[in-house]
């Protein structure tokens, strides 16, 4: 496998790899001896010896283009599931004869573009960090592909798209507060996991198109082109050029380059903003003082009564009060300008875990008593705060049943950011859908680098 990566470095051409070995990573999924991003050289002649150690033992598959021409059936218009900053993604299916040992199921298939935002470094590192780390909220990837100048990326395919689709798009069905929570602490782990590995990790593109849904809505981490390997030793911080997207990147890194494990803790923050609001992170359609997803809600999540102003309208009041209050201070917290004041992302996941379910939430999106049967409302309000909570797990199931009638798989899970949607699509949107929902703006919130 070392050639392999040494001839692929050099824009050689590379053969598949014989029987690929099993994964050496530990149950939690990180193995101790994962080599470093900084103990490679970019170039460097010892490139080969250096990838051939760290990924001896990964599961990773070397496929042949030729492979993946047939995976996708010749990169078919039909196949095609989108286009980021990193180049076009194809949807494709393994079956079970390709190569022994990989079970038959569909894939989506990246493929780097030369000539766009991102290049080979950011390939390599995606392929070093996601051939040694393994955990369920992060996204599989299969294999790879280096041939010539061609350079190719195989993961498990995610049915239901990215977070930024599921919130954001016009024609989906509103996520219902049981299932933003439930995607708030996936992706809450998946950070966790990263930070607290033997060698920590820091995600440094944390975003709504970087979470990635299966078909239960359990969210995976995707697009580790930006990683960076955390401090070591009495180092307080990584020294790096400011990279990531504007409107998530934190205000420190932003002005120093220092960038730590907090800086990925304040960009949860800004996802868990739009979850609780529905609002992009920068929205350069709304009014100029609301532009700014933080600027304009942060004062409001330590108030009750302006809580409720801020709250997603296409959750129609659905979501658990109690369970907005404990989210809405949390988001406060991570969002803080001094960085030792955000939570680890340990304590995160412990204050978003009961958060998916609670007893508080309203039968419908209007409660209104009659006066005059006063006395049988306070009767019926005592008696069913259970039945109430089945009611509404049953209008959640309908929900869910509906999303996946109607969301379909046209639009790619692991689509980049880089390339949102245009203002006049957008335009179009609002009209033919006849009324606002959501952001009501093309996506403007997706920088090369952040502002």
């Amino acid at each position: 496998m070392g050639s392999s990566f040494s001839s692929c470095y050099e824009g050689e051409s590379v053969s598949p790899s014989p029987k690929p070995t099993k994964v050496v990573a530990t149950k939690g999924g990180s193995s101790s001896n994962r080599v470093s991003i900084t103990d490679l050289s970019f170039p460097g002649s010892t490139l080969s010896e250096d990838l051939s150690v760290s990924l001896v033992g990964s599961n990773l598959h070397v496929f042949s283009l030729s492979e993946l021409k047939i995976i996708t059936q010749s990169f078919s218009s039909s196949n095609f599931l989108g286009e980021g900053g990193f180049g076009p993604v194809h949807k494709g299916f393994i079956d079970d004869k390709l190569r022994p040992g990989l079970e038959a199921q569909p894939v989506a298939v990246k493929l780097l573009d030369l000539d766009g935002s991102q290049g080979h470094k950011e390939w390599l590192t995606e392929v070093v960090f996601l051939g040694q780390l393994r955990h369920p909220h992060l996204v599989k990837l299969i294999g790879y592909c280096c041939e010539e100048e061609h350079r190719l990326l195989v993961y498990e395919y995610l049915p239901r798209g990215s977070l930024e689709n599921q919130l954001f798009r016009r024609y989906t069905a509103s996520l219902p507060w049981s299932t933003r929570m439930k995607i708030a602490a996936g992706a809450a782990k998946g950070l966790a996991f990263l930070h607290e590995a033997k060698k920590p990790v820091i995600y440094r593109d944390f975003k709504a198109s970087n979470i990635l849904l299966d078909s239960d809505y359990n969210a995976k981490l995707s697009d580790f082109g930006l990683a960076k390997d955390g401090p070591e030793g009495d180092d307080t911080h990584v020294s790096t050029r400011v990279m990531g997207t504007q409107g998530y990147a934190a205000p420190e890194y932003i002005m120093t380059g220092h960038l730590t494990a907090m800086s990925d803790v304040y960009s949860f923050g800004v996802v868990l903003l739009e979850l609780l609001t529905g609002r992009r992170s920068v929205d350069k359609g709304r009014p100029q003082r609301e532009q700014n997803l933080v600027e304009w809600a942060r004062p409001a999540l330590n108030d009750s009564r302006k809580l409720g102003r801020i709250m997603d309208p296409r959750l129609e009041g659905q979501y658990s009060e109690v369970g907005a209050r404990k989210a809405a201070a949390l988001a406060y917290q991570c969002l803080s300008h001094r960085p030792r004041s955000r939570p680890l992302m340990s304590t995160v996941v412990n204050v978003l875990e009961p958060l998916q379910d609670f007893d508080d939430v309203p039968i419908g999106p209007f409660v209104y008593t009659v006066p005059a049967e006063q006395h049988n409302e306070v009767a019926k309000e005592s008696e069913t705060p259970k039945e109430r909570k089945r009611e509404n797990d049953h209008h959640h199931h309908n929900r869910h049943h509906h999303h996946h009638r109607h969301n379909g798989h046209r639009h790619h899970p692991l689509k980049s950011p880089k390339t949102p949607m245009s203002s006049d699509q957008s335009q179009n949107d609002e009209h033919r859908n006849g009324r606002r929902s959501g952001s009501n703006s093309p996506d403007t919130s997706n920088a090369s680098e952040a502002q």
